[in-house]
């Protein structure tokens, strides 16, 4: 990647992530798991599965959504797993949606369900699919979207940019104060000097869909908090990498580009906030709670997975039931 003049970073991120021939997401990733440079809880544990077969269940029954839809769904073996504990009579009549813009991914998908689901390019496309009434859940989905970062200097809040001088070093540099984005991490008393991030893309794009949504729940899971409790003891905001299941942070970060993936914390406060216009009702809770009592021991520790995951439940408008 070769950049002379700066760009902002969220450009580089997504770059460094999506470009179809060089992007991670795009070209490079290999897998979820031992095989690949990261894991999700649903690939470690059982628990995950048999929690979101009994929320969607539920939601399929009290929406009377057919359709059931996973953005992002990885590997395709939470919606296999989530598929294969639904009670049989629901089983049946469901038909499984699977959003995923990844080729890679798509194929390891499709040698894992074959034709047991329907695959489409955007969320858009699958809602079209179900006529706008279906049951959606994804799992560190959000995470996974380019993300602009911002410092408070005693200017005000201002954008990080990146620029690569011809012998491959990584320059940043601060643009000009000017218009924020939609967060409430900004409202918050920080510090001079404290570093946040803002998932403004995936703002954009929840807004481009969700709004076609005439019916169903979503669930989304992933790691982060609330907007309050996002940078406490955090000066440098949340931005890591990660390379062979090893965490990188700092300069780190621009090394291996292509070849590792990028990741923020999710503030759930903005994702609340941002779809709020198209939500009924909405419920937040720790991953640990949700879990209940399938939660094996490392995934209900509060000070571990239990807390560091959230999971936001959110009743779409012109739903038959308005319970949560």
């Amino acid at each position: 990647m070769h950049l002379s003049s700066p760009i902002p970073f969220e450009d580089f991120m997504r770059r460094a992530l999506y470009d179809p021939e060089r992007g991670y997401y795009a070209r490079r990733i290999t897998g979820v798991g031992c095989r690949g440079d990261f894991t999700t809880a649903p690939m470690l544990s059982a628990a995950p599965a048999k929690a979101i077969a009994a929320w969607a269940a539920r939601a399929l029954r009290e929406t009377g959504c057919r359709d059931l839809i996973e953005i992002g769904p990885g590997e395709g073996k939470l919606a296999a797993a989530v598929m294969k504990r639904l009670p049989w009579h629901v089983r049946w009549r469901t038909r499984l949606h699977l959003v995923e813009t990844s080729a890679p991914l798509a194929e390891i998908q499709k040698k894992l369900l074959g034709n047991r689901a329907v695959w489409h390019a955007s969320p858009a496309a699958a809602l079209a699919a179900c006529d706008g009434r279906a049951v959606i859940f994804s799992n560190e989905l959000v995470d996974a979207f380019p993300v602009r970062r911002f410092q408070k200097t005693p200017d005000g809040w201002r954008e990080l940019a990146v620029s690569f001088e011809p012998d491959g070093k990584i320059v940043e540099s601060l643009m000009p104060p000017a218009r924020l984005p939609d967060s409430s991490g900004f409202s918050e008393n920080h510090r001079p000097g404290q570093w946040i991030e803002v998932h403004d893309s995936y703002r954009q794009w929840l807004t481009s869909w969700l709004p076609q949504s005439n019916a169903g729940r979503m669930l989304t899971i992933d790691y982060g908090a609330t907007t309050d409790a996002l940078y406490q003891r955090r000066p440098h905001g949340t931005l890591r990498a990660y390379l062979l299941h090893q965490r990188l942070e700092g300069p780190a970060i621009y090394q291996n580009i292509g070849r590792q993936d990028l990741t923020a914390d999710v503030n759930f406060t903005d994702l609340m906030s941002w779809s709020a216009p198209w939500v009924e009702k909405q419920e937040l809770q720790t991953f640990a709670a949700f879990l209940g009592n399938t939660a094996d021991n490392a995934l209900a520790d509060v000070h571990g997975a239990g807390g560091g995951f959230l999971v936001l439940d959110q009743l779409c408008r012109g739903s038959q039931t308005s319970t949560l």
